[in-house]
């Protein structure tokens, strides 16, 4: 009893930051067609979930699809039957895509990035073809949160993923409705809700650098457990009297 208490404590939780990013930010407007990136890890299952609720709700009116992008160069095995029984579940079509892509074409990025920018590629051109304004992604807060530090450590950029992001380019919005959402409660909500694992054999995972991050990020969250809420704010406190004129 104890148990279920506090896991409906960790679903309020995780549903009200939810809910607060995609307010703050204006992340959906009446009429929006969504289309959802499912990876298949928790991350994507759980923004699945909350899209498909708040979808039911009067205002605003909106529709929401989602997609696996299958990677057929790269060994990861998702199951894609539990992936369309989930969203059918929650009354969310289902569409499946393959790509792939050949590392040597531009030695001068990393295949993590080559992947990475042909899933994207891909999911831009079914969200065309399924009628789609906008693009769904499951990054959290502390997805961000890493990116600001990846930036700063290694482009020498204050930069990170914004909650929205407007590709006039390609006339397609980028949102992240999970801004404001904490991985641990996502974790938390992948065993409430009994998630399946995908297997992931990815030969390039090592050449990342975001786990550092993560423990760098736990690490700052030690010295002061402020820290995150004190680097989200930093990034719309910019005090440019304070830093070195660019030259």
């Amino acid at each position: 009893m104890a148990q279920f208490k506090e896991d409906e404590k960790i679903m309020r939780r995780l549903e009200q930051r939810f809910n607060k990013g995609v307010v703050k930010y204006r992340l959906i407007e009446d009429g929006d067609k969504i289309l959802i990136g499912l990876s298949g890890g928790k991350d994507s299952l759980a923004l699945l979930e909350l899209l498909a609720r708040r979808s039911r709700i009067l205002k605003p009116k909106f529709t929401v699809i989602a997609v696996h992008v299958g990677m057929t160069n790269i060994p990861y095995q998702s199951d894609l039957e539990y992936l369309k029984s989930y969203s059918e579940s929650l009354e969310v079509p289902f569409v499946h895509y393959e790509t792939s892509f050949d590392p040597s074409t531009d030695t001068r990025k990393s295949p993590c990035f080559l992947c990475s920018w042909n899933r994207r590629k891909a999911l831009f051109m079914v969200a065309k073809e399924q009628g789609c304004n906008k693009i769904a992604l499951g990054h959290h807060m502390d997805d961000i949160l890493e990116t600001l530090l990846m930036n700063i450590t290694f482009q020498g950029a204050f930069s990170a993923m914004p909650p929205k992001l407007v590709m006039h380019k390609f006339d397609m919005t980028i949102i992240r409705p999970m801004c404001l959402v904490h991985e641990a409660d996502l974790i938390e909500m992948a065993r409430i809700r009994g998630f399946h694992k995908q297997i992931k054999n990815c030969p390039y995972e090592s050449q990342s650098n975001r786990s550092d991050m993560k423990n760098i990020l736990h690490s700052l969250e030690n010295l002061n457990p402020e820290a995150r809420y004190s680097l989200w704010g930093s990034m719309t406190n910019i005090q440019e009297e304070l830093l070195p004129d660019a030259e």
